[in-house]
């Protein structure tokens, strides 16, 4: 009698999730300990508890290794921003970045990055389009949402919105490095609602000019 169960092909690369994840977690941190430029892979494995080899199975190189981690760890979509007005949705929105930004790998890791993309075209190229990636999926659903529901006017530059959602948020939390704290949080809800809403404070749409 012949067995229904089939061996994998022989010398096929198995590649297990949890080493994956681990190595994963062991760039985050050591990223935030000693920088990009200072990054090895060597150290990285140790951290993991793995073998070099088991990194090149995985990426390239060093470079390979830091965007495509970074691109993971940025990829969770946001949360529904659908609350019912522009307030809750800037509320929501803000508690979400708030959190993700207060962690402290990411106050350490982000402005490294942002540094070494100013050396690093391949970076920079990276973070520009996870950067744009945010803004339209930010503009297009909170302000999306709130046109919709009259609270802006429709030629609403949402590129502008956004910029004037989540410039002072990243200010305090990633460059000033100071904490929130839950009165700041909705005075910012108060304030940014007030600039969206107000006649001339958000840029409008340019018409193309002709000739």
């Amino acid at each position: 009698m012949t067995s229904d169960k089939r061996r994998p092909p022989a010398g096929a690369a198995v590649l297990r999730g949890d080493i994956t994840r681990a190595i994963r977690r062991a760039l985050m941190q050591e990223l935030a300990a000693v920088g990009y430029g200072r990054l090895s892979i060597e150290a990285v494995a140790r951290r993991a508890g793995v073998s070099k080899t088991a990194i090149y199975r995985r990426w390239n190189s060093k470079l390979d290794l830091v965007i495509e981690t970074v691109v993971a760890a940025t990829g969770n979509k946001l949360p529904a921003l659908d609350t019912g007005s522009l307030r809750g949705d800037l509320t929501l929105l803000f508690q979400v970045i708030a959190h993700a930004l207060s962690h402290p790998l990411a106050s350490q890791i982000i402005p490294d990055l942002l540094a070494e993309a100013a050396r690093n075209p391949t970076i920079d190229a990276t973070l520009q389009q996870l950067l744009r990636a945010k803004q339209q999926e930010i503009g297009g659903r909170l302000i999306g949402l709130a046109v919709q529901r009259g609270e802006l006017p429709a030629d609403t530059d949402a590129d502008a919105a956004v910029d004037l959602i989540v410039g002072p948020l990243y200010w305090r939390l990633a460059i000033a490095r100071t904490p929130l704290t839950p009165s700041y949080l909705d005075l910012l809800v108060e304030s940014v609602a007030a600039g969206l809403t107000a006649n001339g404070t958000v840029p409008r749409q340019r018409e193309p000019s002709v000739g």
